[in-house]
């Protein structure tokens, strides 16, 4: 579903260039090689609004109030390498944002965990009684 939409999702994202304070020494004080991917969201042709609702809902921590999506890459020392490494993360967080949960089906329990319960339950049981002190008799 999402692999179709790789490439025009790409065509909406604004990259911005900054000093960078990963690796790099002297290179780094003059390059601007850290990338920062913006997405936005909320003004995105490319997700119908049930789709952007879920993306608000999984990934509303990461989404500015404008309804921008910034992502943050500076681990490499070119700002090609860094511009790459955005785009593959902005692709992975759209995909598992996007992705459906696999429902849960319920299970009965067995027959020995079951059994197994029940005699640690009498076994705690056990125990307790004999912490109890008799004052009567």
């Amino acid at each position: 579903m999402i692999t179709e939409k790789i490439s025009q999702l790409l065509r909406e994202v604004t990259f911005q260039a900054s000093r960078s304070s990963g690796p790099g020494g002297q290179n780094v004080n003059k390059v601007n090689s850290k990338i920062e991917l913006i997405f936005s969201v909320a003004h995105s042709s490319h997700f119908t609004e049930e789709e952007k609702h879920l993306l608000f809902k999984k990934l509303g921590h990461k989404i500015n109030s404008e309804g921008e999506l910034r992502v943050v890459a500076q681990t490499e020392r070119t700002q090609t390498g860094n511009k790459r490494l955005a785009e593959t993360k902005f692709i992975q967080i759209i995909e598992n944002a996007l992705k459906k949960p696999k429902k849960r089906i319920n299970t009965k329990p067995t027959l020995s965990s079951v059994a197994d319960r029940k005699n640690l339950k009498k076994k705690l049981s056990e125990k307790k009684s004999l912490r109890r002190t008799k004052f009567f008799d």
